[in-house]
């Protein structure tokens, strides 16, 4: 169904009332009934003169924060009137969606803060778009990393196809924050988790309060409270998401969590032990790099029926492909950077990252293992960006450091900073030597905060809330399996029929973190809202793989199966989904 048949009309005004009982919602956020409001600024006949009306514009305290949380007043700090920009692409970027600036509508631009209550923290910065003709929902965007960026909300939602609209031009209010802290040049992006607050808000708090601030003034700007509201998220974003659900389950109706970093503690410990596993002679280069990919394909690609590249069924492969068929003869440590086998160091690499991380007790939610990664995609090309897979996450272009140098690869930058900053709280120990019982509790601290990995979303379904959670299957970043796990255990603590109402979960085999390798494109936002507004589930969605530049030619199409299916070739053009079916293990 094309998106455009998904959207009800922009016209359409009748008051929808949010997932919890009005009750709950005015106890809780002091929302007041939309009867009583006045005619918004931006109705009016003049939306510029009402958008910079808008500026200075404060929200009290009050309707900001959530049962158990503090807050600041939020201030509006510039309301400025942008006319409609037509699509915009530029020559390089981070990722290809990175490249896309979708058109715009005429819109209202808002950024402000909410002040903190430790005068030492940083404020929650955040921007909200109103767009001219809304149709009375919104769209929350998560952030990545370990954010520190406002996320403008401009762009497509994560994982969408580029010939979609963006949120923005689709009616919706589109949302984003920095979560509570500025990176600055000079500074470990790191460095705010030394504050208790900041990191709170990181955690979670941020992003309520940043939703409640979005909603006052939605009433302020249409005169009227929004009848839906989304998150969507990718990475950081998708723990965002699943953190919502879990923590305020009250807040959205719909949220979208891609490639999600939810089991946050144990990921990162797994960073700092890959890298360290790669110091000395167990570093892989671009050559075994490409050697061990070149294995892989070799057992595994043909193994669905269709030899494109891509492991299809990746279980199989996982289970049944052996490191150690490429060590070199005597286990040779002084193999050259060309050599066609693996030293016996760079094999137990390879072993390391593919086996789980085991902690000596137990973390949040009673979780006490990291799961290994995956397979598949280990020199992924990356269009836009000099590599993929595990040239970019595991391996880098250096072998890792300490302190981390140019070409080392974000895995052990991120868990190199992290580990110091959030649990040793001490920015200049070596990483390698923190270890889970040295800090034992401030990592039961810290997990507690940051592990979204609750798995009794019963709130969330209670109020008719919908999840639909992705994971890439050729994800280095983090490891699927997470996520996997995470979506396994829903299904043990709320019965999988029960689950199944209100929670789908994706794969996509061969796709990187930030979706290249493989069909990655969906347009799970219309999914979400046909789901959430007409109770339609999702069904026979497919997977896309397209030029990131007009007219954005589809490639190749693959289908989106639910886990533990996958997709196997029954014959035809193997660059159509149709040639496809989703099969179970």
């Amino acid at each position: 169904m094309p998106p455009t048949q998904l959207l009800l009309p922009v016209h359409r005004r009748r008051f929808i009332h949010l997932i919890a009982p009005v009750g709950v919602v005015a106890a809780a956020m002091g929302l007041a009934s939309c009867a009583t409001r006045p005619l918004g600024v931006m109705t009016a006949a003049d939306a510029k003169a009402g958008c910079e009306s808008l500026k200075g514009h404060e929200v009290a305290s009050q309707r900001i924060v959530w049962p158990g949380l503090t807050s600041g007043h939020a201030t509006v700090e510039s309301a400025t009137f942008h006319a409609a920009t037509p699509l915009a692409v530029a020559e390089r970027g981070p990722t290809p969606a990175a490249t896309i600036t979708p058109a715009l509508p005429a819109h209202c631009r808002l950024v402000g803060r909410i002040a903190p209550v430790d005068p030492k923290a940083e404020p929650i910065r955040f921007q909200v778009n109103l767009p001219v003709e809304w149709n009375g929902r919104s769209v929350q965007f998560g952030g990545g990393g370990f954010n520190g960026v406002l996320i403008n909300g401009l762009a497509l939602v994560p994982g969408a196809r580029y010939d979609t609209p963006g949120p923005l031009a689709q009616g919706y209010v589109t949302v984003g924050t920095d979560s509570g802290h500025r990176n600055t040049p000079g500074t470990s992006p790191m460095a705010f988790a030394l504050n208790d607050e900041m990191l709170v808000n990181f955690a979670h708090a941020a992003y309520p309060k940043v939703r409640n601030v979005s909603v006052e003034l939605m009433k302020r700007a249409y005169g009227r409270e929004p009848e839906r509201l989304y998150f969507v998220g990718s990475s950081e974003g998708g723990r965002e998401g699943l953190t919502m659900a879990q923590r305020y389950p009250a807040a959205f109706h719909g949220i979208f969590s891609r490639v999600p970093v939810i089991h946050w503690t144990g990921l990162m410990f797994s960073f700092v032990r890959n890298g360290a596993a790669q110091f000395g002679e167990g570093w892989l280069g671009p050559a075994q790099v490409k050697l061990v990919h070149d294995a892989v394909l070799a057992a595994c690609d043909a193994a669905d029926g269709a030899a494109d590249r891509i492991v299809a069924n990746a279980e199989a492969c996982r289970r049944g492909f052996d490191v150690t068929t490429l060590l070199c003869p005597g286990g040779a440590a002084a193999a050259g950077p060309q050599a066609g086998c693996l030293n016996a160091a760079q094999v137990r690499a390879v072993q390391t990252l593919r086996s789980p991380l085991r902690f000596p007790y137990a973390l949040a939610n009673g979780l006490v293992e990291y799961p290994g990664w995956g397979i598949g995609g280990e020199d992924t090309p990356a269009p836009g960006g000099p590599t993929g897979g595990w040239r970019a996450w595991w391996s880098g272009s250096a072998a890792p450091a300490v302190p981390p140098q140019p070409g080392n690869a974000t895995q052990w930058v991120y868990g190199s900073g992290a580990l110091p900053h959030f649990y040793a709280r001490d920015p200049n120990v070596d990483p390698r030597t923190i270890t889970a019982e040295s800090v034992a509790p401030r990592v039961r601290e810290v997990s507690a905060l940051m592990d979204s990995t609750r798995p009794d979303l019963g709130g969330f379904h209670a109020r008719g809330g919908k999840l639909i959670v992705l994971e890439h299957l050729s994800d280095y970043a983090q490891s699927p399996y997470a996520g996997l796990q995470y979506a396994d255990a829903v299904k043990r603590h709320m019965g999988p029929g029960r689950a199944h109402e209100f929670m789908r979960v994706y794969t996509a085999p061969g796709v990187d973190h930030v979706g290249t390798g493989a069909p990655a494109l969906v347009d799970i936002l219309g999914a979400l809202r046909t789901w959430v507004e007409r109770q339609e589930a999702p069904i026979q969605l497919q997977l896309a793989e397209q030029e990131a530049k007009p007219p954005f030619a589809v490639r190749r199409t693959r289908p989106l199966c639910e886990w533990p299916k996958w997709p196997r070739y029954k014959g035809g053009d193997v660059n159509a989904a149709a040639s496809f079916e989703c099969v179970n293990p």
